[in-house]
């Protein structure tokens, strides 16, 4: 086990749920290069070969597609196709919230632009109030505009409040609407596409090995003038945007994204009807024991956060374990899903490998 392991090991000991101390990324991190360094043995960061077989052995009884878990700056292990490009369904849209991050910080976005502001309308036209939402209620999923949207599941529609129901800010509700408009924000002041942007200001400067913009595709349609924007990649890329969130926005002597967004986009804003989680810019948060009384995940520390997308994407960072967990699952086949109580069992069993 290598040495800043267990100096790392003993500083968060005392930042676990329930306690005051929250565990920061190691001072001085380990990047990868052009291509992942991969541990001779998962006992070299402190993980058990044994347990993380037992976790693999799991996964081979869902469908799971590829998972990687990567500590300090290393694959720990790794197993299934992890070079295959797979959809990230809505793991996109905390994509998007940590390209915003530039554009806040240099001026180009304000948060509190209203959508009147912006001149952001929609087919069937908004509200005079609807057009109160800012830019910052959007990214937290209370806009209150419950105009029709695209790329939405079964499950969105039939929580959707009705229109009108609620006023910006008040409310939180998982708004596909609000996540595409982002996306058109984005593009509208930064005169450049979501998947370019990805490319140019994450994928480049972290070296991400196989995404091009080219992965990406619009989904349009006639319900709004607001494109989903869903991209494939690889999960080793994913665990490369991870380990730069999780170092906060940082990639060897380069700022990618500004830490202080990092952090304001990582906080939670919001319950939601997720029981484990709560809700930041984009971002899922998991639940403090020590604060909330519902469902929570074993063996995560305060301070972790995720990216979700349908049928089983999953990107856990752990900054107090100098961790980041990738899941897929490869949805292009029909009917391939790993649902949220699955994936929080695997996750369990991973964490449970730390020694």
């Amino acid at each position: 086990m290598i040495k800043s392991f267990y100096i790392y090991t003993a500083f968060i000991a005392i930042g676990m749920w329930g306690n005051t101390v929250e565990a920061q990324p190691a001072k001085n991190p380990h990047y990868p290069g052009k291509t992942w360094e991969v541990a001779t043995s998962p006992e070299e960061l402190g993980l058990s070969t044994a347990k993380l077989q037992e976790a693999e052995a799991f996964s081979k009884t869902l469908q799971t597609d590829a998972v990687v878990v990567v500590v300090d700056g290393k694959i720990a292990y790794q197993w299934g196709d992890t070079d295959k490009k797979i959809n990230t369904h809505s793991v996109r849209k905390s994509v998007i919230s940590a390209l915003y991050g530039k554009y806040v910080l240099d001026g180009t976005i304000n948060l509190d632009a209203t959508m009147a502001d912006l001149g952001i309308d929609d087919v069937e036209g908004l509200s005079k109030e609807e057009k109160k939402a800012t830019v910052r209620d959007l990214l937290k999923a209370r806009s209150g505009i419950y105009h029709p949207a695209l790329y939405e599941t079964e499950s969105m529609k039939k929580r959707k409040p009705e229109r009108y129901s609620h006023k910006p800010g008040t409310f939180y509700y998982y708004n596909n609407w609000d996540f595409n408009a982002l996306g058109t924000i984005l593009k509208e002041k930064t005169k450049k596409h979501f998947f370019d942007l990805l490319y140019e200001d994450i994928a480049k400067p972290i070296d991400m090995e196989d995404y091009k913009p080219s992965d990406g595709h619009d989904v349009s349609g006639k319900a709004s003038i607001h494109n989903a924007y869903p991209f494939h990649v690889t999960a080793k890329d994913l665990a490369r945007f991870g380990w730069l969130m999780l170092n906060n926005g940082r990639w060897n002597d380069v700022q990618v994204i500004d830490s202080a967004w990092v952090k304001e986009s990582t906080q939670s804003y919001s319950n939601t009807h997720n029981r484990r989680y709560g809700y930041g810019y984009l971002w899922w948060i998991p639940h403090d024991p020590a604060k909330y009384n519902g469902e929570v995940l074993k063996n995560l520390p305060a301070g972790s956060f995720s990216a979700h997308g349908a049928k089983g994407q999953y990107l856990m960072v752990i900054p107090a374990y100098n961790m980041v967990v990738v899941h897929r699952v490869n949805s292009d086949i029909r009917g391939r899903s790993v649902s949220g109580g699955q994936w929080s069992k695997l996750l369990t069993m991973i964490l449970d490998a730390r020694m």
